[in-house]
């Protein structure tokens, strides 16, 4: 099976992903994590590192469970974190802390 090529947007998307995970994970280990999760701890990492940024949907809505985040709070995180950056001209140099996000949207 051929894989297609990810679009820039669809890899940014994948770190944003990434990057929310690791910051939700806090200071549990990524061991912990995936074992709750019930993926392994190098499928955790790809994911975080944004190795793999387009995990499998019951890959996410396991590691969203374990770490309490809905999966409609995970899905507009990774969209707004975008859409805030690329029309953000602030000093914050169009980055948007995901977590922030994601509590934002759940409140």
């Amino acid at each position: 099976m051929v894989r297609t090529r990810l679009t820039e947007e669809e890899r940014q998307r994948g770190e944003r992903f990434g990057t929310l995970l690791r910051q939700a994970r806090g200071e549990r280990s990524m061991v912990e994590v995936a074992a709750a999760a019930g993926v392994s701890a190098e499928t955790l990492r790809k994911i975080e590192t944004g190795r793999a940024p387009t995990p499998a949907f019951f890959t996410v809505a396991a590691l969203a469970t374990t770490l309490g985040l809905s999966l409609d709070s995970l899905a507009e995180a990774a969209f707004a974190a975008g859409a805030d950056a690329a029309t953000d001209g602030g000093g914050s140099g169009g980055r948007t802390e995901p977590v922030a996000v994601v509590r934002r949207l759940s409140a």
